[in-house]
């Protein structure tokens, strides 16, 4: 009578040697995708790379459905020529220039309507506290009294007249000027600088009286 080698009957391979054995080669595991015999693709819009990690869908998320006040202005801004974008800000800016000349803030009481809230309450000038005045100097030619009372108003007078003149030429004539390329640091400078004046304009010892407003 014979017996069938058993596990352990069977011969073993050498340290360091593969396994012709089929049973003990691994099986590497692939993700079930389920397929959608609807629609021909694999079911579910989410894959995955190389690596394993889930991708975007193939046709990306579905845009929203603009409402019916947005539908107006975009059909507005397609019809309208392409002057008229500048012609509505230039008449923006007109608007305020005016209402600086008419209103005369530099002869107006304190609490004239319309007033700063926080100098109101509080005592305090605001950071935009004085531009209103500093703009109808600037309008009478008078600098340094425009200066003394908004001077980062003043200085950054230029630069805004410059970027809103380019913007505007080139939207409605195609002017093409050079480009004034202001970077985040100097963004992140003035704004530093706005509140060191803000904070500056408030202190109750010369010479920083002198800023008050």
């Amino acid at each position: 009578m014979t017996s069938t080698p058993g596990p352990v009957d069977q011969p073993q391979p050498a340290p360091g040697a593969v396994d012709p054995r089929p049973e003990a080669q691994p099986v590497a595991s692939t993700p079930t995708v389920t397929a959608d015999p609807a629609a021909g693709s694999p079911a579910g819009a989410v894959g995955t790379d190389p690596a394993g990690w889930p991708t975007s869908p193939p046709g990306g998320y579905p845009a929203p459905e603009p409402d019916r006040l947005t539908r107006f202005v975009l059909r507005l801004y397609e019809r309208s020529p392409r002057w008229a974008v500048p012609l509505a800000a230039v008449g923006c800016v007109a608007a305020g220039m005016g209402y600086a000349l008419l209103s005369n803030p530099t002869h107006a009481d304190p609490d004239a309507a319309p007033t700063c809230l926080l100098k109101l309450t509080t005592g305090l000038d605001c950071p935009g506290c004085g531009g209103t005045r500093a703009l109808w100097y600037v309008l009478h030619g008078d600098l340094p009294a425009a200066a003394r009372h908004h001077f980062l108003f003043v200085f950054a007078l230029p630069f805004l007249a410059y970027l809103f003149v380019a913007w505007a030429g080139n939207q409605a004539f195609g002017w093409r000027l050079p480009e004034l390329r202001i970077s985040s640091k100097v963004i992140g400078g003035f704004l530093a600088a706005w509140l060191a004046f803000s904070v500056l304009r408030n202190l109750p010892w010369a010479p920083f009286t002198a800023l008050y407003v």
